[in-house]
């Protein structure tokens, strides 16, 4: 049976929330032990349900995989399979974060083409060029695509866009090339610098993480190593959106506050009070937030998992706010439903301009997405009444304790 949560509007969100690991950072982070025989154990893991999917995928290759709350410990045997089993790699995206380590090590990877959310068209074929300049060859074959090597070589690659995805698995496939991997054009996010902070305790040489070039030595082998995962900056940037647009104040641990220091600027201009610290930061809202344009990009710049957030706010600010989407082309469906819930919007390519209201107004909203059904609940928490999120299982893979934490923070929220 489908569930559903019953949000009741017109409550302040005030107290403090803890973040857990990123949900973009470990499942790569498991896909890369298939690099390794051997045990590798990872701490801070969110518990969301992408993480048992990854173990599905990892299983399915031969690995043994055990889940303790916020530990996950993976063993990977000397023989993996190439073959990655075509029900549990549909159900989401970051499945294809095996292909590279596949390839590496075990000359050739048969991954089914991904699942996951509906936000656009996200093809594969930077990942692909990208294998095939460090000498393997690939093609799309009966619904997975196939890649061959006898063994990798480094090469020089450029990504015509600084795909996140093609940076991990051509930096996964390098690890194991014979010679030097230069990636120009690289994806800069902090999740990607993770990846290569574990990779490099696993003895990967890596240098470049967090620029636009990475620079790759291969190595003849591997080790299994611990590694902690990352804060999870969109659930951080969640609650600090969540306290701008509920006039609360909440305090977010557990995150870098450099990681998100454009969505909090953002929430300066629109009239918030952010104090950063260490390892978290407070956003304080008093009055009406003030309208602000966004524009997403890859990181640094906005990120496009939090423009549901930046609709959200924009929807009830004071003004006229125009958001701009630059990486998923689908992601504005999530107009469609502030539109049921009384937002003024209008959508232009890949601009939406909204003029924002005093208050939402209360309806049955459906997920079409991760990022999507939490910034509906966001937008249910300043309706006028109740207002009921369907498929909500789309959150549950990218929120830990999702209700436990906004229940805790004052919100009227029920899963039903």
């Amino acid at each position: 049976m489908k569930e559903r949560f019953l949000v009741q509007g017109g409550t302040r969100l005030e107290g403090s929330v803890r973040v857990d690991g990123a949900k973009n950072s470990v499942l790569k982070l498991m896909a890369a032990t298939l690099l390794t025989e051997g045990t590798t154990t990872l701490h801070n893991c969110p518990q969301i349900l992408d993480v048992p999917l990854m173990r599905d995928v990892l299983v399915g290759l031969g690995c043994e995989v055990e889940i303790d709350g916020s530990v996950v410990r993976i063993t990977t045997p000397a023989d993996v399979s190439p073959h990655a089993d075509f029900d549990a790699v549909r159900q989401f995206r970051a499945s294809v974060a095996v292909l590279g380590p596949l390839a590496a090590r075990c000359g050739e990877a048969y991954v089914a083409l991904p699942g996951g959310d509906a936000i656009g068209s996200r093809p594969l074929d930077m990942h692909q060029s990208g294998l095939e300049k460090l000498g393997a060859t690939t093609h799309i074959e009966h619904g997975a695509v196939v890649a061959k090597a006898g063994k990798l070589t480094g090469a020089a690659i450029k990504l015509d866009f600084p795909s996140v995805g093609a940076t991990e698995n051509i930096v996964t496939a390098a690890v194991l090339a014979e010679g030097r991997t230069v990636l120009d054009n690289a994806a800069r996010e902090p999740e990607i610098v993770d990846l290569c902070d574990m990779l490099n305790a696993m003895g990967a040489r890596i240098a470049g993480a967090g620029t636009s070039i990475i620079t790759v030595d291969g190595v003849d082998a591997l080790r299994p190593t611990e590694h902690t995962v990352v804060g999870d900056r969109i659930v951080a940037g969640t609650w600090a959106y969540a306290a701008a647009m509920t006039r609360g104040d909440i305090t977010v641990t557990g995150i870098a506050p450099r990681h998100l220091h454009l969505a909090l600027e953002k929430l300066k201009i629109s009239g918030a009070t952010v104090e950063s610290y260490d390892s978290g930061f407070r956003v304080r809202m008093q009055n009406r937030p003030r309208a602000v344009d966004y524009q997403t990009l890859p990181f640094p710049g906005f990120p496009t998992d939090l423009q549901p957030m930046a609709i959200g706010i924009s929807a009830i600010a004071d003004g006229a706010s125009v958001i701009t989407e630059n990486v998923f082309e689908a992601r504005f469906r999530f107009v469609d439903e502030m539109l049921r819930l009384g937002a003024d919007a209008t959508v232009d390519g890949h601009h939406v301009v909204l003029r924002g209201v005093d208050k939402l107004s209360s309806t049955d909203v459906w997920a079409s997405d991760i990022r999507a059904g939490a910034g509906l609940v966001l937008a249910g928490l300043v309706a006028d009444d109740v207002t009921t999120v369907h498929d909500v299982a789309h959150i549950d893979r990218g929120y830990p304790n999702f209700v436990e934490n906004l229940t805790a923070l004052g919100a009227d929220i029920r899963r039903v």
